[in-house]
């Protein structure tokens, strides 16, 4: 992947939207689709950086969660870090049209994020990564 943002976020939810206004800004440099920079980039940027505070870097005040942007090939790629443990990606989706998911209030950003990124990996290593990648015309 060729990055074009690299940045580290302290640990509060406060900061997430500048981080998405700034990540918008450098996809648009990169040329994103106005449809996927409005809609699909926020939206699903919004809600792993909201995962990575408030659940992978909850217990550490001080944490830092560290956001990545660049293209592979034709492809959007999308990185968000924190120091957590990591988590079952496949375990921890749910469908929040199922019937025994309409009540339930977890799960429903991973949906998203899937729904509106052409892949959606989790990988661990030192600490957690989410990286989301988007086809690009």
């Amino acid at each position: 992947m060729r990055v074009a943002l690299e940045m580290a976020v302290p640990n509060d939810v406060a900061q997430i939207e500048r981080v998405v206004a700034r990540v918008v800004a450098t996809c648009a440099d990169l040329h994103v689709p106005q449809r996927q920079l409005h809609f699909n980039v926020p939206v699903a940027l919004t809600e792993a950086l909201s995962n990575a505070i408030l659940y992978g870097s909850a217990q550490q005040g001080d944490a830092l969660v560290t956001v990545r942007a660049g293209l592979a090939d034709r492809s959007l790629v999308l990185e968000v870090a924190d120091e957590g443990p990591g988590f079952d990606l496949e375990a921890c989706t749910r469908d929040p049209t199922a019937p025994e998911n309409i009540e339930r209030e977890d799960g429903r950003g991973l949906f998203l994020m899937r729904r509106l990124m052409d892949r959606v990996e989790r990988y661990g290593g030192h600490g957690n990564v989410v990286r989301m990648v988007l086809e690009l015309p």
